[in-house]
């Protein structure tokens, strides 16, 4: 059975879409700043909670005195191996 496509199925098509997209762009307006106050108050807890941890360590060792400098971590030096390979002199062929 062939269906052929009508006025009123296309007018009702595009009522439907026209109305989902202004509902969502309504509905986003609404939510938005929720939303916005949600994720800057989980990133306000993230970011505090490691600003606590890293001013509390400093008190938890007491053996160091103030002014005192110390090392945890060996720099990385890079050393440059001579023996990588050898120049090679090119020409160019005309």
């Amino acid at each position: 059975m062939l269906q052929e496509a009508s006025v009123n199925g296309l007018i009702r098509t595009i009522l439907i879409i026209l109305v989902i997209y202004y509902g969502l762009k309504i509905l986003s307006r609404l939510f938005a700043p929720i939303l916005l106050k949600y994720l800057a108050k989980k990133a306000e807890q993230k970011f505090g909670g490691q600003f606590r941890q890293s001013q509390q360590r400093p008190q938890q060792d007491p053996k160091k005195r103030e002014g005192e400098v110390t090392i945890d971590k060996m720099p990385n030096t890079k050393t440059s191996n001579k023996d990588v390979g050898e120049y090679v002199d090119y020409e160019e062929i005309d």
